[in-house]
């Protein structure tokens, strides 16, 4: 395996705080070839800065329990681990009282949103959301609205719904995305919560996509609730956090219960403690927690008003530079000039999703994200799928089979991300909707996608162990240079 660099010092920012970590790795490709990856996933999963890199190893020497350890490391990792949560609420402009409460992601933080809310709360939701904002709410009387076309049919869509629940003591709260992650478009926060607080109700913000590429103002923007995950902001250690309000976050029992929630226990009661530690039962994972917190700190003092600039100009480029490919089809709900973060989902007419991602990476060393992104009735929308389809694959995938689902492919940039990477899937896309792909492609069985047939790329060499996929090949639908 080719040599991998710790670092890159040319991002789209020129900054030395944006230093990323194995940018400039590189792969093999199925020719035998090593090439510099090219990586467009940012959305699914980004890479570690540097000054979080370099954190995390100067802790792990001072790394011990935290909140009641005496020793002297103890005192150390708790300063850390504190000093991160600070670092979280100044990232978000949180309220002077928001709670910080450190979570695993975005996903745990709605869940345990979710399992403060009383019986009787009354939710709504948009049917477009990712599914960790849109399975946990299945339990309350949730109202799922309509995939909107626009951002005033969306408000007008809000409002109507707010009108209508039934005026009771039972909560409200109206919990939406703040970026999507298959289209791109940031939904108007600040207009939501007006809306929802003019009609009784608080607002829970799913800020997973927004958070690394857009400002984030609470206070200016009147967020109730925010949840962001670290593996989506530059600190891929296991952590993310939800910020807002304490009352309710502070009303019933825990989400999870164990040691460090409580004040005091018998085999008869307990006393659960005060926020945060009330909704962080276990040792936490301080070395998460202290990487999200130097992330925040580090796009903090770049500015995330740079950042977004910077990357609606790259993102445009690549808007303009695929437009041209023949067969390229960029998917969108909302009119072509709304703001976005820098993604694009899109197809290649003739290539199937998978295949072109395969595609992608075996022969050019450019790694996207493809399927249906877990957004599933979203994905429906844009490709058309009817509800007559989506029933029959509801019935495949219910009797064991695999349901090979509609889908397609999405490319996503952040702080590496070049114009040179944008060129390198513009060359790649056009060479591959005028050939097709030169390699031998087949469907592997176990996950219904295809994958390179025969796939001669080793694996790096780590100290750790891997496990390959297990392949056992079907030719019945293989795809080569002839197909």
């Amino acid at each position: 395996m080719g040599a991998t660099s710790a670092t890159t010092s040319a991002t789209i920012h020129g900054s030395e705080l944006v230093r990323l970590v194995g940018s400039d790795t590189a792969v093999p490709l199925v020719t035998g070839e090593m090439r510099r990856y090219v990586n467009l996933d940012y959305a699914a999963s980004a890479p570690a800065l540097q000054t979080v890199h370099d954190a995390v190893e100067q802790l792990l020497g001072w790394y011990s329990s935290v909140h009641r350890g005496a020793g002297f490391k103890s005192r150390a990792s708790t300063a850390a681990y504190e000093g991160a949560r600070e670092s979280i609420h100044h990232f978000v402009n949180a309220r002077d009282d928001d709670a910080v409460i450190i979570t695993r992601n975005t996903t745990d933080a709605i869940n345990l949103f979710a399992g403060t809310l009383k019986e009787g709360t009354q939710v709504v939701a948009f049917a477009g959301e990712h599914h960790a904002n849109l399975l946990p709410w299945k339990r309350f009387g949730v109202r799922y609205l309509s995939i909107p076309e626009s951002p005033a049919e969306m408000l007008e869509n809000l409002e109507t719904a707010l009108r209508r629940l039934p005026r009771s003591d039972d909560p409200h709260i109206v919990t939406v995305t703040g970026a999507s992650n298959v289209t791109g478009e940031i939904w108007p926060i600040r207009e939501v919560a007006r809306v929802a607080h003019e009609n009784g109700a608080r607002v829970l913000v799913d800020a997973a996509q927004l958070a690394p590429h857009a400002p984030i103002d609470m206070a200016r923007d009147a967020i109730d609730y925010l949840a962001l995950s670290g593996h989506k902001l530059y600190a891929p250690y296991g952590a993310g956090a939800l910020i807002g309000e304490r009352d309710w976050l502070s009303s019933g029992d825990p989400f999870l219960r164990g040691g460090g929630a409580v004040k005091l226990v018998t085999v008869d009661e307990t006393l659960w403690a005060d926020l945060p530690d009330r909704q962080e039962a276990g040792s936490p994972n301080v070395i998460g927690a202290v990487a999200l917190g130097v992330a925040c700190d580090t796009l903090g003092a770049v500015g995330m008003n740079r950042i977004a600039a910077e990357e609606r100009e790259l993102l445009a480029y690549a808007r303009k530079r695929l437009a041209g490919i023949d067969g390229f089809e960029h998917y969108r709900v909302w009119p072509a000039g709304h703001p976005r973060v820098a993604l694009l989902t899109f197809s290649l007419r003739g290539v199937p999703y998978d295949l072109l991602a395969a595609t992608l990476s075996a022969e050019y060393g450019i790694g996207i994200r493809h399927g249906c992104f877990c957004a599933h009735p979203l994905m429906a929308r844009l490709l058309k799928v009817d509800d007559s389809e989506m029933h029959r694959l509801l019935d495949e995938t219910r009797d064991g089979h695999h349901a090979r689902l509609p889908g397609a492919a999405r490319m996503s940039m952040g702080l590496g991300s070049t114009t040179a990477d944008v060129d390198a899937l513009g060359d790649a896309l056009s060479a591959i909707a005028a050939d097709g792909p030169r390699w031998t492609y087949a469907i592997d069985p176990e996950t219904d996608m295809y994958e390179p047939d025969p796939d001669p790329r080793p694996l790096p060499a780590l100290g750790m162990r891997l496990v390959d996929h297990p392949r056992e090949h079907t030719h019945s639908h293989s795809h080569s240079e002839s197909a």
